[in-house]
C-alpha cells in the first residue's frame, strides 16, 4: 500500500473518519497502531513479526537499564539492544552483500567458493524502525528521557504508520508528548495536511515518475557508453528524481500525520540551494543526518578530538549512512565521496575560509553551482546497477569516453527539454525558498490561489499515465 494508490485513500478515508469521532483517546491511539500493522502488512504480513520483535525488546531494556543504577548492567543491557536491532538489520539487509563480499575476498586466494542462494528478502522499513526505537533506547542509556509508561504509546511511535517504511526518522522526545493529550486536527491542520499530501503525490507522480524517471532509467540502464551531454542528462534526471521521490514522500508523510493531529520533524530544506556540502547535508534527509551525527559521529568523539580524528569520523560516518541506504560497494563509494567532500571543504575553510571573496554574491552563486554539480556527479555512483557501470558514466561526464551520438532510444528532444526545465525550475524554486518555508509564501497567497494551485495539481496527478514504480526510499 503506497501513498500513490487509490488503496491508500481509501485506507486513509476510514482511519480520518475513525479517528474525529466522539471516542476515547485510548481508544482511537489503538486504532492508529492496529492501522499501522495493517499498512505494513500490506507488504509482506509475516515481516509485521520483526516490528514486534524490534518493539519488545527496546521497551524492555530501556525499562531495565533506566531502573538500573550499575554502570556495568546499563552497558550490557544497551549492548543487547544494539546486538538485537543491528543483528537483526546487518542478516535481512547485508546477509546476502557480506556473503557476495566473503566469496570475493576468498577468491583472492584460488579459493572457489559457491554458496546456496540465502534468498533473503529485504523487510520494507526495516533501516528507519530500527534506527528509531534504537534511539529510545540510547536517549534513555544517556538519560535525556525517562522511559514511556505506556506501552501503547511506545508501540504507537514505532510503527505510526504515515512515516513507518521511509521516514522522516522521528525521535521518542519528538513523539512521545503527543500522545499524552487527545489529538485531532483542527481545520487548518486538516487543510494544510491534506495540501501538503497532494503536492507530495504530485511531485512524486507527475514530476519524479512521470517526467524524470523515464530519461534516467534510459540512460542508466542501458548497456551502452553515453555521451558526455546524456551522461549528464541522466545524472540530473536522477537528481531531480530522487529529491522529488524522496521529498515528496516526506511530504505525504508530514501531510497525512498532520491531518491525524500529529507533527513530524521537517526531512528536506531547499537542499540543492546549498553552498558546500555541510549545508547540503544539514538540508537533506534531515533526520538521518541528524541521526548519524548525534548517535555515530558524537560517540566517536565528534569535535573533541584531534582535528586528523575529526575529519577520520566525518569520512566514517558518512561512508556507514551510504552503507545505510543500500548492501552494494556503489553505496559504501558514494558515502566516502560525500565524506571526503565534507573533509575536504572543511580542509579548505580552514585554510583560505576567511577571505572577504567567499562572501560576494557573484562567488557563492559560484559555489553553489559546484557544489549541484559535484552532487550530480556522485549520483552515479547512487543510481548505477553496480561500479563499473557507475564507472563508465562518471568518466563519461568527465569527458573520458568517446562515445558520440544523439539521444539514447526512448528519450526524445520533449523528454530531454521537459527533464532540463524542471530541474531548472527545481533549483530555481529551491533558491528562493531556502530561507522561508513553504507555510510562510503559503500564508501569504490568496485563497482564491490557492485552491487553484491544488485543483490544478490534483488534476495533474489524476491525467498523469501511472506507472508502478515504489518510492525510491522503500528499497532502504
Amino acid at each position: 500500500m503506497t501513498f500513490n494508490s487509490l488503496l491508500f485513500i481509501a485506507f486513509l478515508a476510514v482511519i480520518l473518519g475513525i479517528h474525529h469521532l466522539p471516542l476515547p483517546w485510548r481508544t482511537r491511539k489503538l486504532n492508529l497502531l492496529l492501522a499501522s500493522y495493517v499498512f505494513y502488512m500490506a507488504w509482506n504480513p509475516p515481516f509485521v513479526v520483526l516490528i514486534w520483535i524490534s518493539t519488545l525488546l527496546d521497551w524492555f531494556l530501556a525499562g531495565a537499564i533506566s531502573r538500573s543504577e550499575s554502570a556495568r548492567t546499563r552497558k550490557s543491557l544497551l549492548s543487547l539492544s544494539l546486538i538485537g536491532n543491528l543483528g537483526l538489520l546487518a542478516f535481512f539487509k547485508y546477509g546476502g552483500f557480506l556473503l557476495d563480499a566473503f566469496v570475493d575476498f576468498a577468491s583472492l586466494f584460488g579459493i572457489e567458493f559457491h554458496p546456496a542462494d540465502p534468498g533473503i528478502v529485504l523487510p520494507i522499513g526495516i533501516s528507519f524502525y530500527t534506527f528509531q526505537t534504537l534511539s529510545y533506547t540510547l536517549d534513555v542509556y544517556r538519560r535525556r528521557i525517562e522511559p514511556s509508561t505506556s506501552f501503547l504509546d511506545y508501540a504507537l511511535f514505532v510503527t505510526f504508520f504515515p512515516q513507518l517504511v521511509a521516514g522522516p526518522i522521528v525521535r521518542a522526545r519528538q513523539f512521545l508528548p503527543q500522545c499524552e493529550l487527545p489529538k485531532r486536527a483542527t481545520p487548518a491542520m486538516l487543510l494544510w495536511g491534506l495540501s501538503l499530501l497532494v503536492l507530495g503525490l504530485f511531485e512524486k507522480v507527475v514530476l519524479a515518475d512521470g517526467f524524470l524517471a523515464p530519461v534516467c532509467e534510459a540512460i542508466y540502464d542501458s548497456d551502452a557508453v553515453p555521451t558526455f551531454t546524456n551522461a549528464w542528462l541522466g545524472s540530473l534526471a536522477f537528481s531531480g528524481q530522487v529529491y522529488f521521490d524522496f521529498a515528496g514522500y516526506s511530504l505525504c508523510a508530514i501531510g497525512v500525520a498532520l491531518c491525524l493531529g500529529f507533527v513530524l520533524p521537517e526531512n528536506f530544506r531547499s537542499p540543492y540551494a546549498s553552498v558546500g556540502f555541510a549545508e547540503m547535508w544539514r538540508r537533506w534527509h534531515i533526520t538521518l543526518t541528524t541521526w548519524l551525527r548525534d548517535y555515530l559521529y558524537f560517540s566517536l568523539g565528534g569535535t573533541r578530538r584531534s582535528l586528523a580524528r575529526q575529519e577520520f569520523n566525518t569520512l566514517l560516518t558518512m561512508t556507514v549512512c551510504g552503507l545505510w541506504h543500500g548492501a552494494s560497494w556503489n553505496f559504501v563509494a558514494w558515502g566516502a565521496f560525500n565524506g571526503s567532500m565534507l573533509v575536504a571543504e572543511r580542509v579548505l575553510t580552514g585554510l583560505v575560509g576567511q577571505l572577504r571573496v567567499w562572501q560576494r554574491t557573484s562567488v557563492r552563486a559560484l559555489l553553489g553551482f559546484a557544489t549541484f554539480a559535484l552532487w550530480t556527479f556522485s549520483v552515479a555512483l547512487f543510481r548505477a546497477s553496480d561500479l563499473d557501470r557507475a564507472w563508465t558514466l562518471m568518466t563519461s561526464m568527465l569527458g573520458m569516453n568517446d562515445a558520440t551520438g544523439a539521444l539514447p532510444a526512448g528519450v526524445s528532444g520533449f523528454d530531454a527539454s521537459a527533464a532540463l526545465g524542471i530541474c531548472a525550475a527545481m533549483l530555481g524554486v529551491q533558491i528562493a525558498l531556502k530561507n522561508s518555508s513553504l507555510r510562510s509564501v503559503a500564508a501569504r497567497l490568496p485563497g482564491w490561489v490557492l485552491s487553484l494551485l491544488l485543483a490544478t495539481l490534483i488534476t495533474c496527478i489524476v491525467l498523469m499515465p501511472r506507472t508502478d514504480r515504489a518510492f525510491i526510499y522503500f528499497q532502504f
